[in-house]
């Protein structure tokens, strides 16, 4: 058991990144090899409230809020996928992390792919939470893709049916249930977040789904898809189909949880990410 009097939690500060357009926010916490943490649509760097308490008595642990989602700031039009990768970057160099860790979940999935590419083999692991990134499902081998259409369909009707129950996609029927506590923390978060579509986001977010799975091979880096089993924002059974095509990639299903599974089942999910780390050495 943990002595309180003798207890020293980790290390922590916060700051901005200048960019040219936008203004981005960030806190660093722990110390050890760098982990850089990329939220989802619904969410900011407060998302990964549950990932930094566990990782940082061992890591550095960087969570960011992208241009746009709170606090940070974006350009008048509003943010552009297009831009994740290029700001992180540049806290990266910002901070002088060197070779990192990058754990993302669903929109965050755009920036760690495309960073990945932008510098080959200099990501030491990178996992991928309820998303493909740019890694586009209509490129994906068969079975799957036949899949796509018949999924599409049922998803679109299961958000819909939600919405009239006030259930909240990001988050799923399944966390409103059996954590309402923590899907009502989890609607705070999002809602902290305004001031732009989101809906124009996504539109942006899906034009630049268009990397065929095994393209990938370019980053040199592990991978690790944790898909979500009741995920009904972006397709699950396409996380083991690419990894199929990926070298050096890997998957690890969530079951019994819906597209948020880092914030929903935090402890499966990190469980997923150390037993992942522990394979390949990082």
């Amino acid at each position: 058991m943990t002595n309180p009097a003798a207890f020293a939690a980790p290390p922590r500060r916060a700051g901005w990144l200048e960019r040219p357009d936008a203004r981005i926010r960030y806190e660093v916490t722990g110390e050890g090899p760098a982990i850089v943490f990329a939220h989802g649509l619904g969410g900011n760097l407060m998302s990964w409230w549950q990932q930094v308490a566990h990782f940082a008595p061992r890591y550095t642990c960087v969570a960011f809020s992208h241009r746009g989602f709170f606090p940070s700031t974006a350009p008048a039009e509003g943010p552009d996928p297009a831009a994740y990768a290029a700001d992180l970057a540049a806290l990266v160099d910002e901070l002088g992390l060197g070779d990192i860790r990058i754990i993302c979940q669903s929109m965050g999935g755009w920036t760690g792919v495309e960073y990945a590419l932008l510098r080959p083999g200099r990501v030491r692991a990178l996992v991928l939470g309820a998303t493909t990134g740019t890694l586009d499902p209509r490129q994906m081998r068969e079975p799957e893709r036949s899949r796509l259409k018949t999924w599409q369909e049922e998803s679109a009707a299961a958000r819909e049916a939600g919405l009239k129950r006030n259930i909240n996609p990001a988050a799923g029927a399944r966390m409103a249930a059996e954590q309402p506590a923590l899907y009502h923390l989890y609607n705070h978060v999002y809602g902290l977040t305004s001031g732009f579509d989101r809906e124009a986001v996504r539109a942006r977010l899906q034009v630049g789904r268009n990397r065929a799975p095994e393209s990938f091979a370019a980053a040199q880096c592990p991978l690790l898809f944790i898909p979500s089993e009741e995920d009904i924002v972006l397709p699950p059974f396409a996380a083991r189909a690419m990894a199929s095509v990926i070298p050096g990639a890997r998957c690890a299903v969530l079951h019994k949880v819906g597209h948020s599974g880092h914030f929903e089942r935090a402890s499966a999910f990190n469980a997923l990410v150390d037993a992942f780390f522990e394979e390949i050495g990082a």
